[in-house]
C-alpha cells in the first residue's frame, strides 16, 4: 500500500474577538493569527523518510466556552493554492504547480478544504479528541484530532486581549477523497490566533511578533 501520510499537529495561539463577561474572560470566539499559524503536511517516501510541505494560507475561528470547554466548536477553512513544497531543484519541476494541478489537489475545481467540528471528547484538562467533518476535494468526512491546550492567558502581551494555544494532529486518507491510491495523509499545523474585531478596530497589528 502505497502510503501519502497527512500528520497533523495545530498549535494555535488565539485571542478573543468577542468581549467575554467580567466573570468569565477567556469564553467567546477567538480567531487566528495568520503569521503564526501554519499547516504542514508530511508524504511517506518508499518507507525511508517523510516528505514535508506546508500550506500557508488559513483562517479558523474558535468558539470557546471556558465554563464546558467539551462544548466548544472550531471551523477552518485552508486555501489547498497556498501549497508550498521546497522542492530543492525547482528549476527542472515545479513541484508546487504539480501538486496544484488536476492529478493531486486540483485546486482550479476545488478552491477551499474545510473542517468543521462537531464534538469534543476531554480525556484531562488539557487533552482530547476533536471530531468534525472534512471538505476536501469536494468530498466531505468525518475525521478525529487528538487535540492538545499548549497554553493560555488572560491577555497576551501584545494583541492584549485573552489567548489560547492549541495542537491537533490527526490523518486522512486521500483514497476517501476521490484522490485515488491507498494513500494516507498527515498534517501538521502551529500558529496563534488573533481577534479579528480588534485589529478591524486597530487595536491589533495583523502580524504579532515572535
Amino acid at each position: 500500500m502505497t502510503k501519502f501520510a497527512l500528520v497533523g499537529a495545530l498549535s494555535a495561539l488565539m485571542t478573543l474577538t468577542a468581549t467575554a463577561t467580567a466573570e468569565d474572560k477567556m469564553s467567546g470566539t477567538y480567531a487566528n493569527d495568520p503569521t503564526h499559524t501554519s499547516v504542514t503536511w508530511k508524504i511517506g517516501h518508499l518507507g525511508l523518510s517523510n516528505y514535508t510541505a506546508r500550506f500557508t494560507n488559513l483562517s479558523a475561528t474558535l468558539n470557546y466556552d471556558n465554563s464546558n470547554p467539551a462544548a466548544s466548536s472550531v471551523k477552518a477553512t485552508i486555501n489547498p493554492a497556498s501549497v508550498e513544497t521546497d522542492y530543492p531543484f525547482p528549476e527542472n519541476t515545479d513541484f508546487d504547480a504539480e501538486i496544484r494541478g488536476s492529478q493531486f489537489f486540483d485546486v482550479a475545481k476545488y478552491a477551499e478544504i474545510t473542517f468543521d467540528s462537531t464534538g469534543l471528547d476531554l480525556t484531562d484538562e488539557k487533552n482530547g479528541t476533536l471530531t468534525g467533518n472534512i471538505t476536501f476535494h469536494g468530498v466531505t468526512k468525518p475525521v478525529n484530532f487528538n487535540v492538545t491546550l499548549n497554553g493560555a492567558m488572560e491577555e497576551h502581551p501584545y494583541a492584549k486581549k485573552p489567548a489560547l494555544g492549541f495542537s491537533a494532529e490527526g490523518t486522512i486518507k486521500r483514497s476517501d477523497f476521490g484522490e485515488g491510491g491507498q494513500i494516507e495523509h498527515r498534517v501538521q499545523c502551529d500558529g496563534p490566533f488573533v481577534g479579528q474585531i480588534g485589529r478591524a478596530k486597530g487595536l491589533v497589528k495583523p502580524d504579532l511578533p515572535c
